[in-house]
C-alpha cells in the first residue's frame, strides 16, 4: 500500500521514525534525563559486577593477620587501585543521587519537563561534586 492508500492524505504525510545506525549514536543528543538514566544503569552494573567482588576481596585481605593488612595497605596505596576506588565511589554516589530522583519521580514529584531537566542536572552536579571531594581526600589533598 502507498501512503495515500492508508488514509494519510488529509492530515498530511505521517512522520516516519527509523532506528539510528551505530555511526549516528555519537551525533544523537539525549536530554539530560536520558543521560542520567543511562548513567544510573551503568553505575548499577559497575557496582554489581566490579564493586561487589572488589570490596569483598579487599575486606577478605584486610581482616586477616597483620601481614594481610599490610598487603591491603600496599594495595590501597597503588595509584591505579585508587582510580578503581574513585570509579566505584562515583558509581555509588551517582546511583544513590539518581535513585533518590527516581523515588521522587515515582511519587509524581518533578515530572514536568523543566523540573525533570533541572533535577537531572542537579543529580549530575551533586554526584560529580561529591566525587571530587572524595577524590581530593583519597589522593591526600586534605
Amino acid at each position: 500500500m502507498t501512503e495515500n492508500a492508508r488514509g494519510a492524505g488529509a492530515a498530511g504525510a505521517r512522520p516516519r521514525f527509523r532506528n539510528i545506525d551505530v555511526g549516528q549514536i555519537l551525533q544523537y543528543r539525549l536530554p539530560p534525563a536520558g543521560i542520567i538514566s543511562i548513567l544510573h544503569r551503568v553505575s548499577g552494573a559497575l557496582l554489581f559486577l566490579v564493586g561487589l567482588p572488589f570490596v569483598l576481596y579487599c575486606l577478605q585481605i584486610s581482616l586477616g593477620n597483620d601481614a594481610a593488612f599490610a598487603k591491603f595497605r600496599a594495595l590501597a596505596g597503588n595509584p591505579f587501585i585508587k582510580l578503581v576506588f574513585l570509579g566505584l565511589i562515583w558509581g555509588y554516589l551517582h546511583h544513590f543521587c539518581a535513585g533518590i530522583r527516581y523515588l521522587l519521580l515515582d511519587l509524581h514529584v518533578g515530572t514536568e519537563k523543566d523540573q525533570a531537566r533541572t533535577s537531572s542536572l542537579a543529580v549530575l552536579a551533586v554526584s560529580l561534586s561529591l566525587t571530587l571531594v572524595f577524590a581530593l581526600k583519597l589522593f591526600g589533598a586534605f
